[in-house]
């Protein structure tokens, strides 16, 4: 089997949680991209916080004068629209985002998110992060398991400036999927080049484990 980069499993399993019709914001980074491996059959609407829906994916076709909430070179489709911020954040904070995704320096048990600062370190702003996760229907953090120097991300509480409280859906890493419940963490599935006691040794929160645990889902769609 070939193996793939952290970043290439996280997108492509990310993306396997998208609904046809399915209107989705994509944080800068990591989730922007989920949109290359889309299953097929399924169309999303994205959302940018910077005024657009319609916006094309990551490897579309440019338009010059054209942004993404990130300052990357964008393009829109026929049927897009453009507006300013004040529409683009009423569809954001009145709950018409079905799907947000996000990158993530912490998680935590109870489902708080930090993902906008790390104190003592320049940061350019939360952005719009606070209004996406507070508005969005179904909020995945995309992140890598684990930090540089291999500290837990996936803690029992977040130290860090918290981006929202108890809004996480679902946290997907290299290594597994975690849903995030009213009893907990529950581990779902695992990727097919990790174990269970791997993802444990490497998570400081708790996690429920129940019964056979899936292999990653929605992989194939990296041969693609």
């Amino acid at each position: 089997m070939r193996t793939y980069s952290a970043k290439e499993l996280i997108a492509c399993r990310v993306a396997g949680e998208m609904r046809d019709g399915d209107v989705v914001n994509l944080g800068i980074g990591l989730p922007t991209l989920v949109s290359n491996y889309l299953p097929e059959g399924i169309n999303i609407t994205l959302q940018s916080e910077n005024g657009f829906v319609g916006l094309a994916p990551a490897g579309s076709e440019i338009d010059p004068d054209l942004v993404n909430a990130g300052g990357k070179p964008a393009g829109i489709f026929p049927g897009g629209a453009t507006f300013d911020s004040f529409m683009s954040f009423a569809l954001i904070r009145g709950g018409h985002v079905d799907v947000t995704v996000l990158g993530g320096l912490q998680v935590d048990q109870n489902g708080n998110l930090a993902n906008w600062m790390i104190p003592g370190k320049m940061v350019p702003g939360m952005g719009g992060a606070m209004d996406l996760v507070a508005g969005a229907k179904k909020v995945i953090v995309a992140m890598e398991h684990t930090a540089k120097d291999g500290a837990a991300k996936i803690l029992k509480s977040c130290n860090l400036p918290l981006t929202g409280k108890g809004i996480v859906t679902l946290i997907v890493t290299e290594l597994a999927v975690i849903r995030v419940t009213e009893e907990g963490l529950l581990l779902e599935e695992i990727s097919p080049y990790a174990t269970v006691e791997e993802v444990v040794a490497k998570t400081e929160a708790q996690l429920i484990i129940s019964g056979d645990i899936a292999t990653m889902k929605g992989l194939e769609q990296l041969e693609r």
